[in-house]
């Protein structure tokens, strides 16, 4: 996780599950094989219906027409983010589009915990309603150490829940990473 996180927001309501981030069908690609996993990407949200997603003018595309890398890093959402089935390949796809955060009021347990252990997209949490005050497509700041996300569009300022104990997880890159960086897995 980077200090700075600076880039467009793609704003998404309440209960956004996994079978939205990535639907079922597209689960079949290889992690493994660098062609085939930029599919993840390439239907990341495509699951989200356009009347559910909040957005403006109910059809801003997630990821543009044959790219397989969104325009957008931070994704800010409701209650409930990452809700239904235990899927990794949700954060996973997330992070292959190219999210490196996503702030939300509150998320489910098991997509939580996936995004920080290993370390895919920091999820920060808020107080706010934040996604009925930001706009798909404001240019937002994330000073990740502070916990301070900046509008730039619009000049306003939120203080986020401090990400706590998992810091230095997603810091480390992974559940994984930090084990071996604070000695408690031995490198083979």
């Amino acid at each position: 996780m980077k200090n700075i996180i600076s880039g467009k927001a793609f704003v998404l309501g309440n209960d956004i599950d996994t079978d939205q981030i990535i639907p079922a069908a597209h689960l079949v690609y290889k992690l493994d094989d660098p062609e085939e996993k930029k599919n993840y990407g390439k239907f990341a949200l495509s699951g989200v219906p356009i009347e559910a997603s909040g957005l403006p003018g109910g059809n801003i595309p997630f990821i543009k027409e044959g790219k397989w890398q969104s325009d957008y890093k931070i994704i800010v959402g409701g209650k409930n983010f990452g809700c239904g089935s235990s899927r990794e390949h949700a954060p996973v796809a997330l992070d292959i589009a190219g999210i490196e955060a996503v702030v939300a009021e509150s998320y489910a347990r098991i997509f939580y915990r996936n995004a920080i252990d290993g370390g895919f997209v920091a999820p920060f949490e808020t107080n706010k309603h934040l996604y009925q005050e930001i706009k798909t497509g404001d240019e937002l700041v994330l000073d990740t150490s502070k916990g301070i996300l900046t509008n730039s569009t619009r000049q306003v300022v939120y203080q986020l829940n401090p990400l706590g104990d998992i810091e230095g997880i997603l810091r480390a890159g992974g559940i994984f990473a930090y084990a071996r960086q604070s000695g408690m897995l031995k490198e083979r």
